[in-house]
């Protein structure tokens, strides 16, 4: 009898239902089995892939982050705005925004707060200053982020050499790295780490700041294919960002989180959503098919993951 690993599951489960969901889009829309046809459909890919990681991040050490989408959209008013007419502002704003996600992950730490109640009193806080910067749908792209998002690489469209580059680098910072170890070691034994040696604060910290990081870059990203930014342009990625995390293998507690899961996961969202949208069908109806689609894809991970508890008892 096979035995299947749970890191195997992980990467098994959402890769196998973005192929399900990508060999029905070809069967429905032959067309789209194109390069163009890909670039549709895997339009939003990136920014989404990017937000995914930073909330994988947040999760690692335990946490959840409820400010997600609105912290994204201030990062692309940002970049539609000072980044574009003043860069070197545009930069350190941005730094900042970065270096107070940090300060929240220690603020968290040190009162014991519960970090959904925290990162929840953030979105106000974020989309309150995303609607200071834009109160009206505007702003511009700058130039070398719209150039970066809509090249037309060989064969393979943009979206997906970059959700390809997004998992391997994520997966080496998280998976592969001594800071990763240390990272996920917070989430699934924190007292162990401690008794190493290490700084609980310094690491949440660090996690808090490279999620900031993620999200900007997810924010950049957004103003790059939209080539505009308002303050709401992001708000569903949020429970986008959780959905893709838990979508691709990750667990709410544990440290139990995959990289390469998590891209592959917010790649069967955007699919999803580009492949409803293409049909014309109301948002409302696309909503509904993501959360369905998460909900199938968690039943076959419990059932595969008893196989595996049977397989070991026996």
């Amino acid at each position: 009898m096979i035995r299947i690993s749970p890191s195997m599951v992980r990467l098994l489960v959402p890769a196998l239902s973005l192929v399900v969901l990508l060999v029905a889009v070809f069967y429905l829309q032959p067309r789209a089995m194109s390069y163009i046809g890909l670039n549709l459909l895997f339009n939003l890919a990136v920014p989404i892939a990017l937000a995914t990681i930073a909330q994988m991040m947040i999760m690692s050490v335990n946490d959840l982050d409820l400010s997600m989408g609105t912290f994204v959209s201030f990062a692309a008013c940002v970049a539609a705005t000072y980044l574009q007419s003043s860069p070197f502002l545009g930069i350190l704003i941005l730094a900042a925004a970065i270096a107070a996600y940090a300060v929240i992950g220690v603020v968290i730490y040190v009162r014991d707060l519960p970090s959904i109640v925290v990162t929840l009193g953030m979105s106000f806080v974020w989309g309150g200053l995303a609607v200071l910067l834009l109160p009206a749908p505007g702003g511009e792209a700058p130039a070398w982020a719209r150039w970066l998002m809509t090249s037309k690489p060989p064969l393979v469209p943009m979206a997906i050499v970059a959700s390809v580059v997004i998992a391997l680098v994520s997966h080496f910072v998280v998976m592969r790295s001594a800071f990763g170890v240390l990272i996920r070691g917070v989430g699934g034994n924190q007292r162990s780490v401690q008794r190493a040696g290490w700084s609980i604060l310094v690491l949440r910290a660090a996690a808090y700041g490279l999620a900031g990081l993620f999200a900007v870059l997810s924010g950049i990203a957004l103003v790059g294919l939209t080539t505009s930014a308002d303050a709401n342009i992001a708000l569903r990625y949020t429970l986008l960002s959780i959905a893709g995390v838990i979508l691709g293998g990750g667990e709410f507690t544990g440290g139990r989180i995959s990289p390469i899961g998590a891209v592959i996961g917010a790649l069967t969202l955007t699919l999803a959503g580009s492949f409803l949208s293409f049909l014309r069908i109301s948002p409302d109806w696309q909503i509904g098919a993501q959360g369905a689609i998460l909900i199938v894809v968690l039943a076959l991970r419990l059932f595969l993951n008893r196989l595996e508890k049977r397989g070991n008892r026996a």
